[in-house]
């Protein structure tokens, strides 16, 4: 290690997880999907990006001034704004109606079959609202592999705090540097990184590990890469 490099204290061990949490949304289904919702109401397809982008700023930035509201709320909020105030309740409901039927990516069942068959308990942890990603995940035929579904939402807080990833580790009852968070979200890994949890990043979203966060402790294209990293990590 170079002399003016310092340890992160906060940094987990490279240990295999006696837990997985994983993010839902674009990490396990695929939110590109509304795209055709947006058509449905008469507007361009592209804007479901902006959108989910936008909902995720406004999240974070409601959550860094106090507590956040519902992640429905914002997203309805995030949703008016994008389509220019232009769309009737009912065809904003179309469009966030979407979020329960999404599909799910090809590596994520690969995945959680892995660490079932290692007897890992996977769950899934979202900040948007639990019953909304169980219906997704239950469309998806995913949630049978799964332990439990949290949100952040009990907290009042969108990710990446590090106390949205200390209640979740409390919920599964384990220490955080033996539970790991696997995304395609290079923010939310290194905000449970910096939680003191082990961090699996998949490359799919992003193409590479940006250099202004922390490295994570194993990071591949596809969701079952990255599980099988962990799973290869020392006991």
């Amino acid at each position: 290690m170079h002399p003016d490099v310092r340890p992160d204290p906060t940094r987990a061990p490279g240990r295999r997880p006696r837990v997985v949490l994983f993010d839902v949304f674009e990490t396990m289904l695929q939110v590109d999907a509304l795209a055709s919702r947006f058509v449905d109401v008469g507007r361009p397809a592209h804007e479901w990006e902006l959108f989910f982008t936008r909902t995720l700023r406004d999240g974070m930035a409601l959550t860094l001034t106090g507590a956040a509201p519902p992640f429905a709320e914002v997203a309805r909020a995030a949703l008016r704004t994008t389509v220019d105030h232009t769309l009737s309740d009912a065809a904003l409901d179309h469009v966030l109606d979407g979020f329960q039927h999404l599909p799910p990516h090809p590596d994520v069942e690969p995945a959680l079959v892995a660490l079932a068959r290692a007897r890992i308990p996977a769950h899934a942890f979202t900040h948007g609202t639990a019953a909304t990603a169980c219906a997704a995940l239950d469309s998806a035929g995913l949630r049978t592999y799964l332990r439990g579904v949290f949100s952040a939402e009990e907290i009042r807080s969108f990710k990446p705090p590090a106390k949205v990833y200390h209640w979740a580790c409390r919920q599964v009852e384990m220490p955080a540097e033996r539970v790991a968070l696997v995304a395609a979200h290079s923010w939310d890994v290194h905000g449970a990184m910096h939680a003191g949890l082990i961090g699996g990043l998949a490359t799919r979203l992003e193409g590479a590990v940006p250099a202004v966060v922390a490295t994570p402790h194993v990071s591949a294209h596809r969701l079952d890469d990255v599980v099988a990293q962990l799973l290869a990590l020392p006991v």
